[in-house]
């Protein structure tokens, strides 16, 4: 099958208008709260030296702050801030998404703005500045009706680069829970989709060339005074938004928000979860690539109504308990204490998908590797692997200190790269999953924790506050506890991550509703 035909492009277009509509939305938004912050603020410091050097020294400094980490602290901080005004004030706003990206979006296009503007306005003749004294201007005529419009080029230069860089930029704010053409690449990576990933960084920019183009027609406009010119560049940036805000207005505003962290298999039950509301005649969206701390957040305050997590990450990263109990105890606390803040845990899917250190089978048996004691005796030598926050996990944390592990390095990956880079022989160890199809695949084999340094897995769902009597929602998703065995989503995320036609997570949900019975009774939970 050539790339043309297959048929994800046409699946990656069924989600364009919600994904292209919200990018525009949030870049829109963040370039014009920019604009409205660097314009006056480049007016005001053009004969101020010490205030030009300060905001141009800060905005130089946001500026090298990679984006996807500047997107990411807004969140705790307007987290923070809504509990405040709620105690305070008796108000709340969500910190979920939306408001998050716009603030960090549009700090990002601050520096241009703002240099560019500064830039333009020192390089008008003085000369000119005092004709237009001589002729009678005050200030304000000479600033409006003389070095604007000699600055205006340069500072449109500045314009349209803060929003090249801020269309480019916003597909990073995925992980905050803004959808945005982000969602393609990030989904594409996990998944291996890579039709996916070429469909959103060549949908960024399309959009981004299309911006720009109307913005140098507005430019063009200003600059020869040719209000038809200007008028259409304005026109078709309007057009732009207005047809975004389309899809918008039909989706139902009660919509059930499933959420999914940032690997493959989140992204495959969640697509299964939403496909079971569906069919219940339930609307519902799926809120992907999140962080683990940030979909809880999310969760507990309502931006999200549900979600699938894990025994072991809520008992350790979440709320940060290094003391160890049998599955059924450490389940039963985690319900009491999910219940105090007022969070339903559903229940248990039925397998456990835990961390382990994985080798080549082949490897391991050179080495007389077959636990992780005797891993610890070979390390110094070995160079290990893990996702984006295992090495920051409290879970790493214990195994070190139950094991005396001391590699002789540690790597960073794409979850999906790290099988592929042991395999390979790239690194000698990862943190793997142990529900990951992948093991099999490439025939390695996962290490004893004989001292239980890993807490137990199990996959749970949780249901937010919000919706806490919501029945329906329960009824829906009741018939898949209980149902999903760990072969059984081995072989969904060995789907997951073949890259053919039919490895979307759509795809791969539909292959467990087809071949796993849900319409029996379920499983009672085991709780």
């Amino acid at each position: 099958m050539s790339l043309l035909a297959d048929p994800r492009w046409g699946e990656a277009l069924k989600y364009l208008p919600d994904y292209l509509g919200n990018h525009v939305r949030v870049s829109v938004t963040a370039l014009a709260l920019g604009l409205a912050v660097s314009l006056p603020l480049a007016i005001a410091a053009r004969n101020r030296p010490v205030l030009r050097g300060a905001l141009l020294g800060l905005a130089s400094i946001v500026q090298t702050v990679p984006g996807l980490a500047l997107l990411a602290l807004f969140y705790p901080l307007l987290l923070a801030l809504a509990a405040l005004t709620l105690s305070w004030f008796g108000f709340t706003f969500s910190a979920f998404g939306f408001l998050p990206a716009v603030l960090a979006l549009a700090l990002y296009s601050m520096l241009p703005v703002l240099r560019n503007t500064i830039t333009g306005l020192d390089g008008v003749d003085a000369a000119l500045r005092e004709a237009a004294q001589g002729v009678g201007m005050t200030p304000r005529q000479s600033l409006t009706m003389v070095e604007l419009p000699l600055a205006l080029p340069v500072m449109m230069a500045g314009i349209r680069t803060a929003a090249v860089w801020v269309i480019g930029t916003a597909t990073l704010s995925t992980p905050i829970g803004q959808t945005s053409l982000g969602n393609y690449i990030f989904a594409g990576l996990q998944t291996q989709n890579w039709v996916f990933v070429l469909f959103g960084c060549l949908a960024a920019a399309v959009l981004a060339l299309l911006v720009d183009q109307l913005l140098a027609l507005i430019e063009n406009g200003l600059r020869h005074r040719n209000r038809l010119r200007a008028t259409l560049g304005a026109a078709g940036i309007a057009a732009l938004v207005a047809a975004t805000l389309v899809p918008s207005l039909a989706r139902p505003s009660t919509s059930y928000i499933v959420g999914a962290k940032t690997f493959a298999e989140q992204y495959v039950l969640s697509a299964l979860m939403a496909q079971r509301l569906r069919a219940a005649g339930l609307p519902a969206t799926t809120r992907e690539g999140l962080g683990s701390n940030v979909i809880f957040d999310a969760l507990a305050s309502g931006d999200i109504d549900v979600y699938v997590d894990y025994s072991g990450t809520l008992w350790a990263n979440q709320f940060h308990r290094t003391d160890m109990m049998p599955r059924k105890e450490l389940l039963a606390e985690l319900k009491a204490i999910l219940g105090r803040q007022n969070i339903n845990l559903l229940g248990e899917l039925g397998f456990e998908n835990a961390y382990a250190l994985v080798m080549p089978r082949k490897r391991a048996a050179e080495l007389g590797v077959k636990s992780i004691p005797d891993l610890a005796a070979r390390a110094p030598s070995l160079s290990i692997a893990g996702d984006y926050e295992f090495f920051s996990r409290p879970e790493w944390a214990a195994i070190q200190k139950a094991y005396g592990l001391s590699f002789r390095s540690q790597r960073t990956m794409q979850p999906d790269f790290m099988y592929a880079a042991v395999a390979s022989g790239e690194v000698d160890v990862i943190a793997g999953y142990t529900s990951d199809g992948l093991i099999a695949k490439y025939d390695l084999v996962a290490l004893e924790d004989s001292k239980s340094a890993i807490p137990p897995y199990d996959a749970v769902v949780l249901i937010s506050p919000k919706r806490a009597n919501d029945t329906q929602l329960r009824d829906a998703l009741q018939p898949l506890l209980g149902k999903i065995d760990i072969a059984t989503m081995r072989e969904a995320n060995l789907r997951a991550a073949s890259g053919n036609a039919d490895s979307s997570p759509d795809s791969v949900a539909r292959w467990l509703g087809v071949h796993h019975a849900w319409s029996l009774s379920p499983c009672k939970s085991r709780l």
